[in-house]
């Protein structure tokens, strides 16, 4: 009898984890399928009938129990025409609908009266068009954001019937007629400028500045309070004397000297903060606090938005980039890239140009280009943003940072050492990444910036590289000497004009920097700067020693061969003269041989043998290595 006891509650217990493991809302995936499947889109996502929706599906959240969807996100995707009737509002527990920065057209949904439950809405920056809807259907909301669309007549009564509301913003609509009297004790943000509103501002409604009614020319202030600045009494004349006493005058001359003070210390302050702004954006991408959602009165260029590549997933548009919290990962020859944790917790890069020097077109144009290359080796460009004032890219983040950081953070003692087999997976890939770049653009495409800190691992851990193509939409950079300067070919003197040969050479640089673990120009314990093409060729020159190679190296017997192979091949992408340089794809069948040469040494075992070649004697010459001239 216990048996069958503990027979029946295991079978309960697997029962009920069968229905929780498996838990998906059906009714409200169909409603969203038929939603998505009958309303254009340029962005793909990845709602499919055989995936589950909750932790699955792009921009939707379910509840705690998976038993409905809460939550659907949708901003920037492209989404066209009006929305298809009984589809979205069959989503009965809808919490949250973001459809914001599309193009959708239409009038407002009459069915969605049907989501009771529904608290925030945001709609801004489409096309819809027609009368406001009766906001009766909706207890909850306390989100309002229809805000830059087409809506017309009056404002609805109704949403004086939203006891929950704390911000609305119906901003550069067509509104017209008089403002209703919106008795909401808990509305904090009101945003109805730039309508055709008349009338006189409700007393309910004076409480809010005037501007959140600019740009309404027939609207009247009448009994608004006014905002006049408060007055000193006038104080009483001397009646003594005309003059001023000394004490009085004595006590003016303190009281301006610490108001100079105060006013030189608060400069240095605004400044310093100022300073620090721009470094890390106050934690923000953006200039300032200001979104739909939380300061609804914020105006921004619709033809300015975040342009997504197709195949991207991301759930995100501009807004939600400008909000998000930024790190600074670093300030590279184009600009500066920080790490942006957006508030879903998407984490990507995003790279803030500096001193672009083509207008919209052609920019938009190269990004064309750039964000069409799709090869494993290559970092795929999956947005980007342009604006007068502003131009960014958007890429995947890399959890492992740079190859640069790899390879020179942390030395010290409680370094993990970056190993052969690691530094050779690195090369291949970078080397495929950009002779993959050389046959685009119908083989005219050039990276223009390789260097180590726009190499990073792909999945499959080989090297993959960032940054494509910059160089011919930025300003001609000088060289200076930094560490940027030392991966530049000697011919290069207008980063605009760099050739492929270019990025051969830069590869070469990042090939010795592989195995010398030091810097393209670093400086020695006596403050000396050495470029370190320059300090390979001499050695080569003068005496083949374990000095060029990187000390971590050492721990790793019986590659000596194939380190003298990837120096080889490094020393002729380095040559001077641009024409004598390798093809990269010719550099890419050299380093795959020394990969096949390296699996040939490599015991079964799985551990190097002892080396038959010690570091400290002279291996074979490097075949080749060109001689280094007077100007080097």
């Amino acid at each position: 009898m216990t048996g069958l006891w503990i027979l029946h509650w295991f079978f309960l217990l697997g029962f009920v984890f069968l229905i929780h493991g498996n838990a998906d809302p059906v009714e409200d995936k169909q409603a969203l399928l038929d939603f998505v499947n009958n309303h254009p889109h340029s962005r793909s996502l990845n709602w499919d009938s055989n995936t589950p929706v909750c932790d699955h599906w792009t921009g939707v959240t379910c509840s705690a129990d998976k038993s409905h969807v809460i939550a659907v996100r949708l901003p920037g995707i492209g989404l066209s025409g009006p929305i298809p009737p009984n589809t979205l509002s069959r989503v009965s527990g809808l919490q949250i609908l973001s459809l914001r920065s599309n193009v959708i057209i239409g009038h407002f949904p009459s069915d969605f009266s049907n989501l009771k439950n529904l608290s925030l809405l945001y709609l801004q920056f489409n096309n819809f068009s027609g009368p406001l809807p009766d906001f009766s259907a909706w207890n909850n909301l306390t989100i309002v954001n229809l805000a830059n669309n087409h809506f017309n007549g009056s404002i609805p009564e109704s949403i004086s019937n939203l006891t929950q509301l704390s911000a609305l913003n119906l901003a550069n609509n067509s509104l017209s007629g008089e403002i209703p009297d919106i008795e909401v004790p808990k509305l904090q943000l009101l945003n109805l400028s730039n309508n055709n509103l008349s009338g006189i501002v409700p007393k309910s409604l004076q409480r809010f500045s005037r501007a959140v009614f600019g740009g309404n020319n027939d609207l009247s202030f009448t009994n608004f309070p006014a905002e006049v600045p408060p007055v000193a009494p006038p104080s009483k004349p001397n009646q003594k004397s005309g003059k001023l006493g000394e004490t009085a005058l004595l006590g003016i001359i303190i009281a301006a000297a610490v108001l100079g003070i105060v006013a030189f210390a608060c400069l240095i302050l605004v400044v310093c903060l100022r300073r620090k702004r721009e470094d890390g954006l106050s934690g923000k991408l953006q200039k300032g606090e200001m979104s739909p959602e939380k300061v609804i009165s914020r105006s921004q260029d619709v033809n300015n938005r975040l342009v997504f590549f197709e195949g991207c997933h991301y759930a995100f548009d501009l807004e939600d980039l400008l909000r998000a919290s930024a790190e600074v990962l670093g300030k590279g020859t184009f600009g500066t890239a920080y790490k942006a944790i957006l508030e879903d917790a998407t984490i990507v890069v995003v790279k803030r140009l500096k001193d672009v020097n083509v207008g919209k077109k052609d920019f938009e144009q190269h990004m064309e280009i750039v964000g069409n290359i799709k090869h494993e080796n290559v970092v795929e460009l999956k947005a980007y943003y342009y604006s007068k004032d502003e131009k960014l890219m958007v890429y995947d983040y890399h959890t492992q940072g740079s190859f640069s950081a790899m390879l020179h953070g942390r030395r010290g003692e409680d370094r993990i050492p970056l190993d052969w087999d690691t530094r050779l997976r690195i090369a291949i890939g970078a080397a495929r990444g950009i002779a993959h770049i050389h046959t685009e653009n119908g083989g005219k495409l050039v990276h223009g910036n390789v260097k180590a800190s726009n190499i990073f691992l792909n999945p499959q851990q080989y090297g993959c590289v960032s940054d494509i193509g910059l160089t011919t939409i930025m300003s001609s950079l000088a060289p200076p000497i930094s560490r940027a300067a030392g991966y530049r070919a000697p011919e290069v003197t207008d980063t605009r004009k760099a050739a492929q040969p270019a990025d051969v050479y830069s590869f070469g640089v990042v090939l010795l920097e592989l195995l010398t673990g030091k810097s393209p120009i670093h400086t020695t314990a006596g403050d000396e700067i050495v470029h370190l093409v320059r300090w390979v060729h001499s050695v080569v020159r003068e005496e083949w020693t374990a000095e060029v190679f990187d000390l971590e190296l050492m721990r790793y017997p019986g590659i000596e061969e194939e380190m003298v192979e990837m120096l080889q091949i490094a020393m002729s992408c380095v040559v001077r003269m641009p024409d004598q340089r390798p093809k990269m794809l010719d550099v890419v069948k050299m380093i795959e041989n020394v990969q096949r040469m390296d699996n040939e040494n490599r015991p079964s075992s799985g551990n190097r043998s002892e080396s038959t070649t010690p570091l400290g004697s002279t291996p074979p010459p490097v075949v080749g290595t060109p001689q280094l001239t007077s100007q080097e």
